[in-house]
């Protein structure tokens, strides 16, 4: 199925390129800027957003690795959750 008529790119495009960037980096966090370079493209109209990332939810390996799960909230605590800001900033 095409998912981006103006650059020609597949739903198999999407998820081979989020298959090959799993294999080659499991820490690496995947976005859609990713993967259109991984195409060697660049988004056009942008009218295809929603079903490209539609598209990429349907990935098993799109999935955020296990190890990074969590880290926003990581050291926070109830003294620093203002992150060192004066109460009135």
């Amino acid at each position: 199925m095409i998912v981006c008529h103006c650059q020609h790119i597949t739903d198999r495009d999407i998820n081979a390129a989020i298959d090959w960037m799993r294999a080659a980096d499991g820490m690496a966090i995947i976005t859609p800027g990713k993967i259109y370079r991984a195409l060697g493209k660049a988004p056009d109209c942008g009218d295809c957003m929603s079903l490209f990332l539609s598209t990429m939810r349907t990935n098993d390996n799109l999935g955020v690795p296990m190890e990074l799960r969590g880290l926003r909230d990581h050291g926070k605590t109830k003294e620093n959750a203002n992150e060192r800001r004066r109460q009135g900033y």
